[in-house]
């Protein structure tokens, strides 16, 4: 016998989900558009142009795999540059980290004016690199620079920043650090807010002090605003660019070109727009490889629950 429908059940319900999937499509459909036509076709590009040989003014030559086995096995500078954009990472990731939260659990009170202070901590996030690395070019100046006024008014010797092979790059550490610390510190307060004050009453009444409230509340659950943080700094400073081409310029020598300082000379120095991309697709490789790491591991040490 064929079955009858359960009272009240509509028989157009069917019509009015597929209509309202259209009418989801529909408001997506422009968002879609342009990633497609903006980022996904670009990308596709760069691949194809890494397999050729182009200067911009001779017709392109197919060469294969050939960018990238030079890159790979017979430039010595791109292994430089690749260390030097390690060393950033290395130096800006957990400094950042580690400042940020520390702020964060500063500013996570209810004093009168507190406000004031997370918004001049988060200046630097929203002033123009430009204008942050002609800033910082200024105090590090050797003569007059404040950093050394300072350093000089404490009986120690001036540091030459930007002119130092071995201090360039710290320099340009430094001032990637101060940057970024409004951002994680924003971050931070978000998760720290989120955390119930009755986790810390109930640990107080047993008898945790206040590090031991830190490491065995504040830390595990702060874990997936940590992984958030480390996941989306490692991936930006691998991609600097604008403070290191402001401040020294990738100087002294090469002390402070990064990766993709690398690529806008080779493609817009040099006008080798093969050899440029692929050393930006090699670039990408890193940086998936990396964040896939990243995500494996956090299943050790992030809670979600």
């Amino acid at each position: 016998m064929p079955q009858r429908k359960a009272a009240g059940e509509s028989p157009r319900r069917p019509s009015f989900r597929r209509t309202e999937t259209r009418t989801a499509y529909m408001f997506l459909a422009p968002n879609i558009i342009g990633f497609l036509l903006f980022s996904m076709l670009p990308v596709g590009a760069t691949l194809v142009i890494s397999l050729l040989n182009w200067d911009l003014i001779r017709d392109p030559e197919f060469v294969g795999l050939q960018n990238y086995t030079t890159l790979l096995t017979e430039d010595p500078l791109f292994r430089e540059v690749l260390f030097n954009t390690a060393y950033f990472v290395v130096g800006v990731v957990p400094a950042s980290i580690v400042i940020s939260l520390l702020l964060a659990l500063a500013m996570n009170n209810g004093l009168r004016g507190i406000s004031l202070f997370r918004a001049i901590f988060f200046i630097p996030v929203i002033t123009s690199s430009v204008a942050v690395a002609m800033l910082w070019r200024w105090l590090y100046n050797t003569d007059y620079g404040l950093i050394n006024v300072g350093l000089n008014a404490m009986g120690l010797p001036y540091i030459p920043w930007l002119t130092s092979t071995d201090w360039a790059m710290p320099a340009v550490i430094i001032m990637a650090v101060w940057k970024s610390l409004g951002y994680n510190m924003v971050i931070y307060l978000a998760g720290l807010q989120g955390i119930s004050p009755t986790l810390y009453e109930a640990a107080a009444l047993d008898g945790a002090g206040g590090w031991a409230r830190f490491r065995d509340i504040t830390l595990p659950l702060l874990g997936p605003t940590t992984f958030f943080i480390l996941v989306i700094s490692v991936i930006n400073s691998f991609q600097v660019f604008d403070l290191t081409f402001i401040l020294t310029q990738g100087g002294p020598g090469i002390a402070t070109t990064t990766i993709v300082m690398y690529i806008y000379d080779q493609g817009f120095r040099y006008f080798q727009m093969g050899y440029a991309a692929a050393i930006a697709w090699v670039l990408f490789i890193i940086i998936f490889l990396i964040t896939l790491a990243q995500m494996q591991y956090q299943k050790r040490w992030v809670h979600y629950d």
